[in-house]
């Protein structure tokens, strides 16, 4: 199932588990934009058997078109080096990875090491809780991957840690507040009465206040569990990480972030008294950094926005996948056009 490029460079065979939801065919654009994966398999139990452009009238005018699903267990069984999971959290966690293969997690499967934390966090007994060791937290630009079974971070852990992650060291743990705000398609696809129009619309929500399942997986890089709430934003996709910290001045969290991005070519610490927008990130996979000074309170402001569905989740995973296979670290992924 592997083919040659011109230069006789050896393609990646490469599986999609769950291909359907949001994040599946995300993940399923920028396989079909990178140079160095061959696609050879793309699971969905619900459409399995049907034609590939079932899923978008678009995969039609793609490499994909003639690939028809199958089923998730067939597409892991494919053979395929690579493996995205694209699953819910608790189907996911009871996947047996393909052996061999690097396999990148995107739901909540594998983030947490403590298999207790399932239970409270995420509602489900964990299956395999002996094989959680097995799989590494990566997020590309601070704690890059180390093995080839890969947990993806969380949308909202992306941008907290991006935002706190190079000053973690040096703020009060006491006083982290992180303000969250999402889209809409950060709660995946599956129909809920809090995602209808009449909810959405002209409205803004708290929810899982004091309860979501990503604060935890905060601390796994950070060494501690800011305070955290999430909101739901009347967008399809894009969010915002609002960080209040204390204990380190806006001009030498600035030098951090600076020199611990210098050379990242995904995240960019913008110029003094620029605010990060969702509007510019929206559909890439980059991520906007500033901080700011509150000279009344003398709390420090970091603010990150990225698009959920981009640096938050697949463009996030293909980064992942491409560091762990020492590819090119921005192939296949959406370089942001200057869009109005």
């Amino acid at each position: 199932m592997i083919r040659e490029k011109l230069h006789n460079t050896r393609m990646i065979s490469t599986a999609i588990v769950g291909t359907a939801g949001y994040t599946g065919q995300e993940t399923l654009d920028r396989v079909l934009l990178h140079p160095e994966l061959e696609l050879v398999a793309l699971g969905s139990d619900t459409f399995a058997g049907k034609p590939a452009a079932v899923l978008d009238p678009r995969v039609a005018r793609s490499q994909a078109a003639e690939l028809e699903l199958v089923s998730n267990e067939q597409a892991l069984a494919s053979g395929a080096e690579l493996v995205f999971l694209c699953m819910e959290n608790e189907r996911a966690a009871a996947v047996e990875p393909p052996p061999g293969a690097t396999v990148v997690d995107l739901s909540g499967a594998h983030r947490l090491k403590e298999a207790s934390a399932y239970e409270l966090w995420y509602g489900f007994v964990h299956p395999k809780p002996d094989e959680l060791d097995d799989w590494c937290f990566a997020q590309p630009e601070l704690l890059p991957p180390s093995g080839r079974l890969i947990a993806n971070p969380g949308c909202y852990v992306t941008a907290t840690l991006l935002a706190l992650g190079p000053i973690k060291d040096a703020v009060d743990p006491e006083t982290v507040v992180v303000d969250g705000k999402s889209g809409t398609t950060g709660a995946g696809r599956s129909l809920k009465p809090a995602l209808h129009a009449g909810a959405v619309l002209e409205n803004v929500t708290p929810y899982k206040v004091g309860s979501h399942q990503h604060a935890p997986e905060m601390a796994l890089l950070l060494g501690f569990v800011p305070t955290f709430v999430p909101h739901l934003l009347p967008l399809r996709r894009g969010l915002i990480c609002t960080c209040y910290v204390r204990g380190i001045d806006a001009g030498s969290a600035r030098t951090r972030l600076e020199a611990a991005y210098s050379a990242a070519p995904l995240v960019s610490v913008l110029p003094e008294g620029v605010a990060p927008e969702i509007g510019r990130v929206h559909k890439t996979d980059y991520a906007e950094i500033n901080v700011f000074a509150d000279t009344v309170t003398g709390t420090t402001i970091v603010i990150c926005a990225i698009d959920n569905l981009g640096k938050g989740a697949s463009g996030q995973a293909v980064q992942n996948a491409n560091l762990a296979l020492g590819l090119p670290e921005t192939a296949g992924l959406r370089i942001g056009a200057l869009s109005v």
